[in-house]
């Protein structure tokens, strides 16, 4: 049938292409940009070779939405409209939506959602790759329900395993790839009756000690050492069990760096772990240069990682997209939007489509809505400027709501805002009206958006993200499919004939 359709196509863009050229718009290159896609996509061949590496690259958080921002704020940082412009990855020529709920929720959680894409299955809320019986916070649930990791599968086909992100490690997208826990936030102690249980931190290392994760990269040192000792980044330690887990993964003759340039100069033959910060890596606006960027990261762990004739997974995450989000705080979000593609770019540098298989999505989506009507190369991190009568740029001219106030194009459901004050019983409220704002305190790095409705902390969406792939049988993407199809797709990929 697909063979069909495309002499189809073929037969009647022969037909039309006389005609076109009698077209008033022929010659606009809008036009002449349509169909030159037009005859890269006729020309496109599915892979269907065996993916010798896969690639999964997850911004938290990092939804429709969100994209939509990095994407304006990376053109236009180099200098362009913004909308117009194409981030890597969505030069990429596969295409799908995924729907992110987990088993019991709605508004899905990272821990499910991540794991979903490690083990294909969906998962409950809050829990990390166990079955649909486990319950969460019930650590005598865990037995039974553990669930086979892609990790683990690679692992027994003699490949390699990374998992890199600008998050804690033992968060939860990276803790996915080789945790298995009643609870996400059991990340360096479990409760005393769970004596059959293993904190998310112990399990990393255990798993870097068996030979199922090579190379472990991110922030969160203050997990792996005990209450009151110095972490190697200058902190104290958060574990109550007084384990040295980085001691003890250095008997092991794992390599520790916890800086950029210790990273650089390790053996890369050997397993490495390294952590940068106590808590999260620095979002990308804040990052000293002593701390290696998520493209840094990335670069070390697939040198590392194809030294592996047998090839490898890789998971990276962007990890800060999403608390900035959380925080209702755009710009640091789209900035660490651009160092994901920047990373992403590095990654399709480094491999061969013919034999990797490159993954880009989000584990979902955040509440924010992109305000209007704004003019063409309106700041994305300011506020919307009216559309103009002549010409393709802005007005000079702010559009004004109801109140007579501009506000910004980005805004966001809920959340904590500077527009918001906190009440002496902790609770949160909007003062009468809306404050006035100019562009400049609305550009500012630590402006927090308006908000809707006052709570804490910026919830998720439940809406559908999108994923972008390239490689061995990323055509399987196509269409809406759930969360859990993405390792569907990765398994057939590396097990194809």
């Amino acid at each position: 049938m697909k063979s069909i359709l495309t002499a189809s196509l073929l037969a009647l863009t022969a037909a039309g292409a006389v005609s076109a050229q009698d077209l008033p718009q022929a010659s606009s290159q809008w036009y002449t940009d349509g169909q030159d896609l037009l005859a890269s996509m006729l020309e496109k061949q599915d892979n269907t070779g065996r993916a010798l590496n896969v690639i999964l690259f997850v911004a938290d958080g990092n939804g429709v939405a969100s994209n939509y921002m990095s994407r304006l704020w990376a053109g236009q940082q180099a200098g362009g409209l913004g909308d117009d412009h194409v981030q890597p990855h969505e030069a990429f020529p596969e295409l799908a939506l995924v729907k992110t709920y987990n088993i019991n929720a709605q508004t899905p959680d990272s821990a499910p959602t991540a794991g979903a894409m490690n083990t294909g299955v969906k998962q409950r809320f809050n829990l990390i790759n166990l079955g649909e019986d486990a319950i969460h916070g019930d650590c005598a649930t865990e037995a039974g329900n553990e669930l086979t990791l892609f990790s683990e599968m690679m692992t027994e086909a003699g490949k390699s395993v990374g998992a890199v992100t600008t998050a804690r490690l033992t968060h939860a997208t990276p803790a996915a790839v080789y945790a298995k826990t009643a609870n996400r936030n059991w990340e360096d102690s479990v409760p005393e009756e769970c004596t059959d249980s293993r904190d998310i931190a112990t399990q990393m290392i255990d798993a870097m000690k068996a030979g199922t994760l090579d190379i472990a990269l991110g922030g969160g040192a203050r997990y792996f050492v005990p209450e009151g000792t110095e972490t190697p980044n200058g902190g104290k330690g958060h574990r109550p069990d007084g384990v040295n887990l980085i001691e003890e993964a250095k008997a092991e003759g794992i390599q520790y760096a916890a800086d950029k340039a210790q990273l650089a100069a390790l053996d890369l033959s050997q397993p490495v772990l390294g952590m940068w910060t106590d808590s999260h890596a620095s979002y990308e606006a804040d990052r000293p240069e002593t701390e290696p960027s998520l493209a840094d990261m990335v670069e070390t762990a697939i040198s590392k990682l194809s030294m592996n004739e047998n090839g490898f997974y890789l998971e990276v995450e962007a990890g800060r997209v999403d608390h900035a989000n959380h925080g209702t705080n755009a710009k640091r979000a789209m900035i660490d939007g651009k160092a994901f593609a920047d990373a992403i770019a590095l990654a399709d540098e480094m491999t061969d489509d013919a034999d990797t298989l490159i993954i880009v999505t989000a584990d979902h989506e955040h509440a924010i809505a992109m305000n209007g009507y704004c003019g063409r190369g309106t700041p994305i991190d300011g506020l919307c400027y009216d559309v103009a009568k002549e010409g393709i740029m802005h007005s000079d001219e702010l559009v004004t709501a109801a109140d007579g106030k501009p506000y910004t194009v980005v805004g966001y459901l809920n959340g904590a805002s500077s527009v918001l004050m906190e009440q002496a019983d902790g609770t949160y409220a909007a003062p009468d009206g809306r404050p006035e704002l100019t562009q400049e305190e609305a550009q500012d790095i630590d402006y927090t958006q308006q908000v809707l409705i006052p709570a804490s902390s910026e919830s998720h969406s439940g809406v559908d993200v999108a994923l972008y792939a390239k490689g061995p049988w990323a055509h399987l993407f196509d269409g809406t499919v759930e969360q859990n199809y993405i390792f569907h797709v990765m398994n057939h990929a590396v097990n194809a004939e």
